[in-house]
């Protein structure tokens, strides 16, 4: 089972996320933070499971703070779904894996 998540930074943020012709779930995420931790293998099964419909893109977030103050993110783990260029689903903070995916699936 190959990872299906990719990773992205500042530079590539529009080109990979903004202007995907996919929706494109963003991880925000920082090696410290025990939550973003929990949450990485349910983000990878989403990723896996909803490959052809949506891409998983995980943001180091410091190395990456202007992304994140760009879209007032003030704790992680955050998830922000971003169809057609806009963010239109946001998830902060640990949720179990159905919890996400009920916000998401609407989007899809």
């Amino acid at each position: 089972m190959g990872l299906r998540t990719f990773d992205v930074n500042e530079n590539e943020f529009e080109t990979e996320v903004l202007k995907s012709d996919m929706p494109v779930l963003v991880d925000f995420w920082a090696e410290w933070c025990g939550p973003c931790k929990m949450i990485a293998p349910i983000v990878d099964e989403i990723a896996e499971e909803y490959q052809g419909k949506l891409r998983v893109a995980k943001l180091d977030a410091d190395a990456n703070p202007d992304v994140l103050m760009a879209y007032g993110i003030m704790g992680i783990p955050t998830l922000i779904l971003f169809k057609n260029g806009e963010p239109v689903e946001r998830i902060t903070g640990f949720k179990p894996k159905d919890k996400i995916v009920s916000k998401l699936v609407s989007h899809l």
